[in-house]
């Protein structure tokens, strides 16, 4: 056997050559498959945080939301308090809906009124050219307006007390926006409010 000192610089050299060409046959590989973690999220139908068709998804996002509002406001027709909006369920705006339903409000009766009161007083300055009568006309519907006024702050004085001993002070703060509340309801015909009452007749105060 003889010693060739060549020989080792040879086999370095042959690893050396053939270590890249093994690095690069395992790139390759990596490259032309998914890495198991996106094998996973494929499989697992997950979408990309930023949609590909945005004008699909904001119409999407429309309709859906245009379902719930439409929901919502059949619940409110119907008095079904469990899916009316978040706003509605609050305890002390039920409160308030079934406090002004059980009293007799002058100010629902407003807008009828009103309507009858100008239709006569153009009848009235068109037919007849009386300018007293039609003056005579306005003051009852301004009589009336007043009487509508002093009626809803009497109604909310005596509710504002209440709520505060039931609920406490953050039921009448300004960002709960109880007295604006309490006032349009008093003001609208009874079968014409939303959320519906829930009692067909006046008298069931709530407890």
């Amino acid at each position: 056997m003889t010693w060739n000192p060549f020989k080792k610089k040879e086999d370095a050299q042959e690893s050396v050559e053939a270590t890249p060409a093994r690095t690069e046959s395992v790139r390759g590989e990596k490259k032309n498959r998914p890495t198991p973690k996106m094998k996973q999220a494929q499989a697992a139908g997950i979408r990309p945080l930023v949609p590909t068709d945005r004008k699909a998804a904001g119409k999407a996002a429309r309709e859906r939301l245009r379902e719930r509002e439409n929901a919502e406001y059949e619940a409110m027709q119907k008095g079904d308090i469990n899916h009316m909006p978040k706003a509605e369920r609050l305890p002390y705006r039920v409160y308030i809906r079934d406090y002004v339903d059980a009293r007799f409000n002058i100010g629902e009766f407003f807008i009828p009124v009103a309507i009858v009161i100008l239709i006569g007083s153009m009848i009235i300055s068109t037919v007849w050219q009386s300018p007293l009568a039609s003056m005579i006309m306005m003051i009852l519907m301004y009589v009336y307006l007043f009487a509508v006024i002093i009626d809803v702050w009497i109604m909310w004085r005596g509710l504002k007390k209440k709520l505060i001993e039931k609920f406490g002070e953050r039921s009448v703060a300004r960002g709960s926006r109880s007295g604006s509340y309490a006032w349009s309801r008093a003001i609208q015909v009874r079968r014409w409010r939303l959320p519906k009452p829930r009692y067909d007749k006046r008298g069931h105060w709530p407890e």
